[in-house]
């Protein structure tokens, strides 16, 4: 019997629903605050190829372009680069790829995709859940030593917590296939960095070290469904002999081409400080709600909120024309939770008016 810190074991209670997403809070007439894709038309530098590639629709794909442009941008070699039909494709590919794994760990609260993945091909999934009255800090003894595949978010989906690059990097080690889910790493910023902040994409040197990177957030490409894995060659083949055939199709290959350039990287940094701006106000404004809490300190394109009784909040919210994404469906969180995306400061302003109304009826 191992001696290592033990996961957290699944609750015996009613178990979240992992296939639960933001995009389901969504209806008609209702002001979307519950899906993190940003909202704004993406630019004509990046509409023009994807218009583009539609007149070459009866080739079939080729993403050896792609790749070397998305490659480039990490300065990492093309074999380190995997191509595919959004960050979702990912987290299959790796559940379907490394059966062989004995112990699985995902860290909650997070994207519930990942383990949802590694369920759906018959793993035994353990759970390490962050602890809220530590702001979701990230402990790197708490996941079990002899664990040989560990998922976790930076920034983490739906905390908004980022955490320090060299803490995650503590938990790769020999015999371990690391997955960090950057999905949102392109929205993050701090004062006197010129990149992302905490990001591992660059490193070669992490053993067993897979990022997986998504263009749908910032992009407003959700439909488009494009992301990518870095990480080692050899692990790399391993994934993509079980992805299907031409599984990126050629208008999101052409965006994954522009949205590496070194135009894309500059307008994606003058974004992460709009957006930085943005979520100072709603994390202002929502300090002056009473019985409100946003834990730690956000640093993505979305806030966690704390207040009692969410569950009923959020449905009064949705019968006032705001949707906002619910958070008992996220392991180590419950009803009393709820996460809202950065949006601009006039329709922050009004949805904090609404949420203070329904508070106080």
């Amino acid at each position: 019997m191992s001696d290592q810190p033990s996961a957290s074991a699944p609750p015996t209670g009613a178990e979240p629903d992992l296939a639960h997403h933001g995009d389901a809070e969504v209806g008609d007439g209702l002001i979307d605050l519950a899906v993190n894709v940003r909202q704004a038309r993406p630019p004509d530098w990046l509409t023009g190829p994807i218009a583009a590639a539609l007149t070459d629709l009866a080739r079939y794909p080729d993403a050896t372009s792609a790749r070397a442009a998305v490659a480039a941008r990490h300065r990492r070699h093309p074999n380190e680069v995997l191509l595919t039909a959004g960050a979702a494709e990912g987290f299959v590919l790796i559940a379907q790829a490394l059966r062989g794994v004995r112990r699985p760990v995902v860290v909650h609260p997070q994207f519930t995709e990942p383990e949802a993945a590694l369920r759906a091909a018959g793993h035994p999934v353990e759970r390490v859940l962050l602890d809220p009255a530590d702001d979701f800090q990230l402990d790197p003894s708490r996941v079990p030593a002899d664990a040989d595949l560990v998922m976790i978010g930076n920034p983490t989906n739906p905390t908004s917590v980022l955490h320090p690059a060299q803490t995650v990097a503590a938990l790769a080690r020999p015999g371990r296939v690391l997955v960090v889910d950057e999905a949102f790493a392109d929205t993050t910023l701090a004062p006197g960095h010129s990149g992302e902040p905490e990001s591992l994409a660059e490193r070669r040197d992490l053993p067993g070290l897979l990022v997986l990177r998504s263009l749908t957030k910032t992009w407003g490409l959700a439909g488009l469904r494009i992301g990518y894995l870095l990480g080692a060659a050899e692990l790399l083949t391993r994934l993509a002999a079980v992805q299907p055939l031409w599984a990126v199709s050629t208008p999101a290959l052409a965006a994954a081409s522009a949205c590496a350039t070194d135009v894309a990287v500059q307008a994606e940094r003058a974004i992460a400080a709009d957006l930085a701006a943005d979520r100072d106000h709603l994390v202002a404004r929502l300090a002056d709600l009473p019985g409100v809490r946003v834990v730690g300190r956000p640093a993505s394109a979305f806030v966690l909120l704390h207040l009692p009784g969410a569950n009923l909040i959020r449905a009064a919210l949705r019968e006032l024309g705001w949707a906002v994404r619910r958070g008992d469906t996220f392991p180590g969180l419950g009803p009393d939770w709820l996460r809202v995306a950065v949006r601009d400061r006039n329709t922050t302003d009004a949805f904090i008016e609404v949420l203070r109304e329904t508070m106080e009826a």
